[in-house]
């Protein structure tokens, strides 16, 4: 028979495409993890993997292999926690992904009062860009993960926690009042700055910027500029130069309005924004779980409900 090791070590080279980076993953040496593949292989009497000097390769029949044990650990991983998590909701181990443009905005509301309300939760946190985060929250390599919804995977459950309205972000000698909100007729595209490909929140901008034109508005400029940055604040300092606007979500300004270069501005309703949400698998037992951790979220960012307010998700 074929063994739970094997599969996790299977599913590690699968991710890691190399011996040494799996059997460093998965906390065993080289020859430990490439003699229970050759095993695996013996049981199933098939090749799974192509060996080549310095990277590996599945096989057709072993990425097949590698995806249904994706599943197969997935469900293990679920009955342990079914067993260790009925009775006291948040203890022990959970791990949590959340995309950069949240991270550093909500954690510092949310991880002391989880610290205060749940001393046996043991909270691994992984940042990351959506995609991977719903990958790897789909494949049980998460338990859940905090990103703006929908996720689009159709694995994957979903509790909306709170609304995050989109402010526009300009140097603070923009000659235009932050009492006064603007029409998106007033953006000028061609300063707008967004996060490099592969952020949600550069989407989001994007969409918001193409439904306002389906609607007939005439947005400014050309175009817009995209810079290597993967960090808001790396983009709020460009804005503070002078180098442009951009589109941040109302949690981040709270902290980047302390430089006191920028300024932000209310756009008229409907508003655009994203919904927050807290994505984990359909199968999950800990549903009990995340809804008492999306409770301690909705506390932290000051009880705010999601509505359907938010324009772009």
């Amino acid at each position: 028979m074929i063994s739970l090791r094997q599969l996790r070590y299977l599913s590690a080279l699968a991710r890691h495409g190399h011996f040494g980076r799996a059997a460093d993953a998965c906390s065993v040496t080289q020859p430990a993890l490439s003699m229970q593949i050759a095993e695996l292989e013996r049981t199933l009497g098939v090749k799974v993997v192509e060996r080549r000097p310095g990277e590996v390769f599945l096989t057709d029949i072993g990425r097949e292999i590698a995806r249904r044990a994706e599943e197969v650990l997935a469900a293990t991983r679920d009955l342990v926690d079914f067993a260790r998590h009925r009775a006291n909701p948040l203890t022990g181990r959970l791990s949590l992904g959340v995309i950069p443009s949240l991270a550093p905005y909500l954690l510092p509301k949310v991880l002391p009062l989880l610290q205060q309300r749940f001393p046996e939760l043991r909270l691994e946190l992984r940042e990351s860009q959506t995609r991977q985060l719903v990958a790897d929250v789909a494949s049980g390599v998460l338990d859940a993960a905090l990103l703006a919804l929908p996720a689009g995977h159709s694995d994957l459950d979903a509790i909306p926690l709170f609304d995050d309205p989109f402010l526009l972000a300009v140097p603070a000698d923009d000659p235009r009042s932050e009492t006064a909100p603007i029409g998106v007729e007033q953006i000028d595209q061609s300063r707008l700055i967004l996060l490099e490909d592969g952020h949600c929140l550069r989407d989001q901008a994007l969409a918001f910027c193409a439904t306002a034109r389906n609607r007939g508005v005439q947005i400014g400029g050309a175009g817009t500029a995209s810079f290597g940055a993967s960090s808001l604040t790396t983009v709020i300092q460009m804005v503070a130069g002078g180098y442009g606007i951009t589109l941040i979500p109302q949690i981040a300004a709270e902290v980047e309005c302390r430089d006191s270069r920028v300024k932000f501005l209310r756009l008229r309703r409907p508003q655009p924004g994203r919904s927050v949400g807290l994505v984990f698998r359909k199968t999950s037992p800990r549903r009990g779980d995340f809804a008492a951790f999306g409770e301690v979220v909705k506390l932290g960012v000051g009880g705010a409900a999601p509505t359907e307010a938010a324009e772009v998700a």
